[in-house]
């Protein structure tokens, strides 16, 4: 996960897999772990294989925050984070 302050930290995904049973589906809970005040874009590498995939009320969270969520394969994923304005998190699954 990378912050707005550029600071990298480590997913929670136990978050999701609790739930789910899997980290490639991202829970409410690991939504808000994700979120940051005032990130008006969230850019999700899925993977190589694009895996990843946003619950609905993770998707509805971010919405509610107006945050803009973009799923992307991590290769386009890194290419549209390195080419990124303004306040964006990221969030890169780099296997599968």
């Amino acid at each position: 996960l990378i912050q707005l302050d550029g600071q990298v930290r480590k997913r929670k995904k136990k978050l999701s897999k609790a739930i789910y049973g899997t980290s490639h589906i991202i829970s409410l809970d690991e939504a808000r772990h994700l979120h940051e005040e005032g990130a008006q874009r969230l850019i999700i590498g899925t993977g190589q294989y694009d895996s990843v995939r946003l619950s609905d009320e993770a998707a509805s969270y971010f919405q509610r925050r107006q945050c803009q969520v973009e799923l992307l394969a991590t290769p386009q994923a890194i290419q549209a984070w390195n080419q990124s304005e303004g306040t964006v998190i990221g969030l890169f699954h780099v296997t599968c």
